[in-house]
């Protein structure tokens, strides 16, 4: 016999009732603000559809240019220039290349957003301990509960569509930019600061020229774990109708097209390489240009 089959009836009706209390007053909630939350959020579809619309407008080999001069800007490897130059050249011979700017397009906007809320919640973390025990419990749900949990309460305030993939894949991706600023800031040699405290540095000036300086090899890694969660979310977003190469292995999982689903699975890997190899090889150039100055 279960467990739960041995308790009271009216302990059952009052977890039942328990639970219909939650699900009504989220429910009033919806109907009291779901308005004014979908209003606050206009701008930010606004300005994604707006990328969106931008990157697929834009003239393929011009487009391919811009991706080839930010990939040498961030990794100076010609080999990788190289790679990614071939690499978009079959995405958009195999006829993805539209979706793989929807793609881009939402990866850029989540992981900048991300940026945003990240590093100054991890800089929040760094200075007290209090706060780092109330956010790392929440950075530890954020990171395991499944991506299905949250998507019901998003979905019942905003409906389908690209916000609210665009906050699934925020969720997902936003605590290691969270946990690594924190990490870096809080690894600056204390000797260092100590140098700081005798030239008379005040707090401030100590996090923006001397900490900030020091951390942003483990900031940028947190930002390349953050593209990585972000792109790792595509087909997880396309189930609130977001465009890109994450629909389309929708599709074929929908359909069992195993050519559709791995031309366009491959298409995302080919991108996530690009990000990750740009990101790392830019990372460290941050940290070799740091032990210069500071060693």
């Amino acid at each position: 016999m279960s467990l739960f089959t041995e308790f009271p009836e009216m302990t059952r009706t009052e977890l039942r009732d328990f639970k219909k209390g939650i699900d009504g007053s989220f429910k009033d909630f919806i109907h009291a603000y779901g308005e004014s939350i979908e209003n606050f959020f206009k701008p930010l579809l606004h300005f994604l559809k707006w990328f969106e619309d931008l990157l697929v407008a834009t003239p393929w080999p011009v487009m391919l240019a811009i991706i080839a001069l930010l990939v040498w800007a961030g990794s100076r490897s010609i080999g990788l220039v190289i790679g990614t130059i071939i690499s978009m050249l079959l995405i958009g011979y195999l006829g993805m290349w539209e979706d793989a700017m929807f793609t881009l397009a939402l990866t850029t906007v989540a992981t900048l957003i991300c940026i945003v809320i990240g590093i100054p919640i991890g800089i929040l973390m760094s200075k007290s301990d209090r706060v780092q025990a109330v956010v790392t419990p929440i950075l530890d749900v954020m990171q395991t509960i499944p991506a299905f949990v949250y998507l019901i309460p998003i979905v019942m305030i905003l409906g389908i569509g690209l916000v609210p993939g665009l906050i699934a894949v925020i969720i997902y991706a936003v605590p290691p930019v969270v946990r690594l600023t924190n990490l870096g800031i809080r690894l600056v040699d204390t000797d260092i600061l100590e140098a700081a405290d005798a030239f008379g540095a005040s707090p401030t000036q100590k996090l923006w020229t001397v900490q900030m300086p020091l951390a942003l090899p483990n900031i940028f890694a947190g930002v390349n774990q953050t593209i990585m969660m972000a792109l790792a979310m595509v087909v997880v977003a396309s189930l609130l109708g977001v465009h890109g190469l994450g629909l389309e292995v929708l599709k074929a999982v929908n359909s069992q097209y195993i050519t559709l689903g791995f031309m366009n699975g491959l298409a995302i890997v080919a991108i996530a390489i690009v990000f990750d190899r740009t990101s790392q090889k830019f990372g460290k150039r941050l940290q070799r240009h740091s032990e210069v100055i500071h060693g």
